[in-house]
């Protein structure tokens, strides 16, 4: 009978999400030698390799993606159990602020695993746009922001990158118009890269929806009024992508940013942060580099 060992299911789980021993190291509070120890003992008692180190980093095989997610749910429920069973409830508050765009699908995932370990933590959830959640994370106010960014900024981590792609009403034709009608929020960190792709197109464009309201936004979009720029799987189900045939200009990725302060060694702010990078890493596997502040 060979059972698996939490300790080192917990190292592996630390250098997947990581990228590397290193920095799992330092996560753990664990020297080098002795993560690299646990993974190689994991190693052995399954009989199969799960990181490949032929290339500069550390990437998982195939069978280490596959354990990867039983790992996860095994440390996840191992820590459940622990927390319930000998009564060390941990009780306060987080705030996370989430760009309206993105908090679809993944964050109420996110929000319903954290509950589960939880239950007595509350997650305060503030839905703004990019800069004014910096804003707020900058004077103390968020303790911790996901963004959506054109690169990667001093003091964040990438979770993903993704496509920004136009967006339109189901089956409709408002792309076609000319000059486009442009339906974004005036505050939107995407806007002005749309209107420089649109003018280097040579598009003309018109924006008649002088608004900040996702809401308002989206219903005219439905309508067929007008097209939107959105990151790509983070569509609302009335709308859909544009298959424009290179009518309208190719827009640039954006990236996924987190940002966190200087709890970010809790415990539970450290279970926060690692569901937030499972749940925004799923949908795309990228190295995930941190920017020095």
């Amino acid at each position: 009978m060979r059972n698996l060992d939490m300790t080192t299911l917990r190292s592996f789980v630390a250098v997947a999400d990581s990228g590397g021993v290193t920095r799992a190291a330092g996560f753990l509070h664990l020297t080098q030698s002795a993560v690299s120890m646990q993974l190689k003992r994991l190693e052995e008692l399954l009989g199969l390799d799960l990181l490949d180190r032929s290339g500069r980093g550390i990437a998982l095989t195939a069978a280490g993606e596959q354990l990867l997610a039983y790992a996860r749910r095994m440390v996840a429920l191992n820590d459940e159990v622990i927390g319930r069973l000998t009564d060390q409830a941990f009780e306060g508050e987080v705030v996370l602020g989430v760009p309206h765009d993105i908090v679809y699908p993944a964050i109420p995932r996110v929000l319903q695993q954290f509950n589960a370990a939880y239950p007595r933590f509350k997650v305060q959830l503030l839905t703004l746009n990019t800069s004014v959640l910096k804003q707020k994370f900058a004077r103390g106010e968020c303790d911790m922001i996901l963004t959506t960014e054109a690169e990667q900024q001093p003091g964040s981590e990438c979770l993903v990158t993704k496509n920004l792609v136009w967006v339109g009403a189901m089956g409709g034709s408002a792309w076609r118009q000319r000059p486009l009608e442009l339906v974004q929020a005036r505050h939107c960190i995407f806007r002005p890269l749309v209107l420089r792709a649109l003018d280097s197109s040579g598009i003309d464009w018109t924006s008649s929806v002088d608004s900040d309201s996702d809401r308002t936004l989206e219903a005219t979009v439905a309508a067929d009024l007008g097209v939107q720029a959105l990151l790509e799987g983070t569509l609302p189900p009335h709308l859909e992508m544009i298959d424009h045939g290179g009518a309208l200009p190719q827009l640039p990725q954006h990236y996924i940013n987190f940002y966190a302060g200087e709890n970010g060694g809790n415990e539970v702010y450290q279970t926060l942060a690692r569901l937030l990078r499972q749940a925004f890493g799923e949908s795309q596997a990228k190295p995930r580099l941190k920017v020095a502040g």
